[in-house]
Formats: structure tokens, C-alpha cells, sequence
């Protein structure tokens, strides 16, 4: 089951486009090696997997007829070999927050180069990690821009019962630890607020003031013994998205850092497995695989994108999450190439006028696009 757009749009937001056809070369690898996190920024997609492998493609020209591909740069692994639960990229400072095993490695970008340890160490005992979204969203530096000072990066680490504050540059400085005596399995941070989500509640904490108080269980169903996946989402510099199950759909509330509601809430028939923001839309991967949009502003549902056939075709897998890449990323289309057609442009060579006395005088014409 899942919803209909009522008023549904002429030209929808969205549309599902093949970028990376195979990310593991050898699908009968023993142990069978899997995706478990991607990002993407520019011309460049990170691949995060089940062995520890980190894989960076990037989009390659191919011929003028065709639209260029992703194809693997590079391929490396953590030095545990454990799975590699999320990648986080902040182009602003060109680093790359690696999480695996329960510990942060920082990582260059674009090339992907560990930061060795004498000068920045691992961070250890790390349950989740969230970074300030507001950094995150800052842009890679311009090389033509006169240089300017760069703002570090601040994130917190949750931990079994504590938060650590950092900042990153071009080295990693502590700032202070907030106790948490309930713990986190998931946090996203904005400004001097941080939203958390423990086995049993999602709270609100000053990061400033070091408070905390309760928003919103994770299941309002008492008597269900169902484990509710939480979910927390940025939409602005004071608000969050929160999902809460209520025992028959699942609700999304709209909160403020200060805990007050605001704007409408959503409504799914069942528990989104992963939520996206793309504003002003918010894209939602439920349990059948239909991802459903629905408007930011208006609450109302956009599009539905169905599911992938079943059983699924090679080139339409099942759908196992949503990842947003806040910075963009480049998408090869063929859209709009039959537009294109070469055109005969005249080179002078030598100077502004055109010597007209020989034949070998005369430039030819040189097909360009």
C-alpha cells in the first residue's frame, strides 16, 4: 500500500537514472562483498563496503556521441577490514569522516589519502557520528577566488554514554564531552543543536547550554514489539524531521532545536526505511521499495516512483536506502543530444586580416562542437 499524488505533477521532480552498473567486480566473491554506504560530490562517487573496501569512481569522457561514465579510480581498504558504515564529506576543508568499527579515519578528497596518524589519530569508541549540516553544505573553495581564511568543521561523536565535541582543519582539536547517561544510536547535528535518538525516545540537546529534554518516542504503539528504526533529518539551520510509528503508519513531525512543531506533519503507510532532503522535497524509501516525494512546504505528496519489478531486473535491484549528496553531483545524460551538431568555424592565423593572395594562404575549416 502507499499513497497517490492527488494533483499529481506534468513533469515530475524525479526520474531514476543507472550511474555505476557494477559496483563489485566479482559478485561471487566468498564472502559475498556488499555496498554499505555511498557519497557523491562533483564527478566523484565514494563507496563504502561490507569488507572495509573504499572505492572512488569518477566520471570519464567517453565519445562526443555518447555521455561520459563512472569508472573506478582507485580501491582501498581501512586498515581493519571491518564494514564501513557511513561516509561523511566536507568539501570545504577537502576531508573525507570515515566511520567503521566504531571508529572516525579522516580521509583526503578527492584522492581519498588516509591522514596519517601523527597528525590526526583515529577518534575510538564511536556509536554514531553527526557533523554540524550547515558545514557540511559548505562548498569546496574556489580556485579563483582570493584565499580566505577556512572555517573548521564541528562535529559531535556519540559515544556509550557521552558526547565529544570537535572541530577539524588541517588538524583535529577536542573541546569538551557532555554526559548522556541514556546513550544515542542516532544523532544529526545543526548549529548549537543536536538531536538524538536513544532505543526508546529522540531528544533535543543544547550543545551550549549542555540540557536535554525528551521530543518524541520512536513507537507510540506501547503494546508493539516491533523495533522502530529512527530517523532524523536537517531541513533547515533550526529544524529537524522526526518519524515516529504510531502502531498503523508512521508520522513526521517538523520541530524546532527549541521543540516547538511547526508546519504540518507527514504520513506513510508504513515505516520508512530511509529519508532524504532535497528541498523543497522530501524523499522517502518505504518497505515495498516505492519511494514516495512529498513537498517540504505544502506536505502534500508529489510522486511516487514504483517499485522495481519483481523479481528485479539486472539493471533495477532492489532498493536498499536514500543517500543525499548536499554539495550535487554530475549525472551523464543523453537528454538533448540529438541538439547537438558540428559546426564549421574559420581560423585566421597570423593575424586579424585574411591574405587572399595563394591558396595556401587559405585556412580550411575545422569542424568543431
Amino acid at each position: 500500500m502507499t499513497y497517490a499524488p492527488t494533483k499529481p505533477l506534468d513533469v515530475p521532480p524525479y526520474q531514476l537514472q543507472s550511474l555505476i552498473s557494477a559496483v563489485i567486480d566479482s559478485p561471487h566473491r566468498v564472502p559475498t562483498v556488499q555496498v554499505r554506504c555511498a557519497q557523491a560530490l562533483g564527478s566523484e562517487i565514494y563507496v563504502g563496503c561490507s569488507n572495509g573496501e573504499l572505492l572512488r569512481f569518477a566520471l570519464q569522457a567517453n565519445n562526443p556521441d555518447t555521455p561520459g561514465s563512472y569508472t573506478l579510480l582507485s580501491r582501498q581498504t581501512l586498515p581493519n577490514d571491518k564494514p564501513i558504515d557511513e561516509i561523511v564529506l566536507t568539501p570545504s576543508i577537502s576531508r573525507a569522516l570515515i566511520l567503521s568499527d566504531h571508529q572516525v579515519h579522516f580521509y583526503t578528497l578527492p584522492a581519498l589519502d588516509m591522514v596519517p596518524s601523527n597528525m590526526i589519530k583515529p577518534i575510538r569508541n564511536v556509536v554514531t557520528l553527526a557533523v554540524d549540516e550547515q558545514h557540511i553544505r559548505r562548498p569546496s573553495p574556489s580556485l579563483s577566488d582570493i584565499p580566505v581564511p577556512i572555517d573548521p568543521i564541528e562535529f559531535c561523536v556519540i559515544k556509550r554514554n557521552a558526547i565529544a565535541m570537535y572541530s577539524l582543519r588541517e588538524k583535529l582539536f577536542f573541546h569538551k564531552e557532555i554526559p548522556l547517561p541514556s546513550g544515542g544510536i542516532l544523532a544529526r547535528r545543526t548549529g548549537r543543536h543536536l538531536c538524538v535518538a536513544d532505543k526508546v525516545n529522540y531528544n533535543m540537546i543544547d550543545l551550549e547550554a549542555a540540557s536535554l529534554f525528551p521530543l518524541l518516542p520512536l513507537s507510540q504503539d506501547i503494546d508493539s514489539t516491533v523495533t522502530v528504526k529512527p530517523s532524523i533529518t536537517v531541513i533547515s539551520e533550526n529544524e529537524f524531521l522526526i518519524l515516529s510509528w504510531t502502531g498503523g503508519s508512521t508520522l513526521g513531525v517538523f520541530i524546532t532545536g527549541d521543540g516547538d512543531p511547526v508546519r504540518g506533519t507527514l504520513e506513510w503507510p508504513s515505516h520508512p526505511q530511509a529519508v532524504c532532503l532535497d528541498y523543497p522535497y522530501i524523499t522517502t524509501l518505504l518497505p515495498n521499495n516505492t519511494i514516495e516525494i512529498h513537498s517540504v512546504e505544502t506536505q502534500s505528496i508529489i510522486q511516487v516512483v514504483a517499485a522495481p519489478p519483481d523479481p528485479p531486473s539486472a539493471s533495477s535491484l532492489n532498493r536498499k536506502t536514500l543517500v543525499a549528496c548536499p554539495n550535487g553531483f554530475f549525472v551523464p545524460s543523453t537528454q538533448r543530444s540529438d541538439k547537438l551538431r558540428r559546426t564549421p568555424v574559420r581560423l585566421l592565423r597570423g593575424g586579424t586580416e585574411t591574405r587572399k593572395d595563394s591558396e595556401s594562404d587559405v585556412v580550411p575549416e575545422i569542424p568543431a562542437i
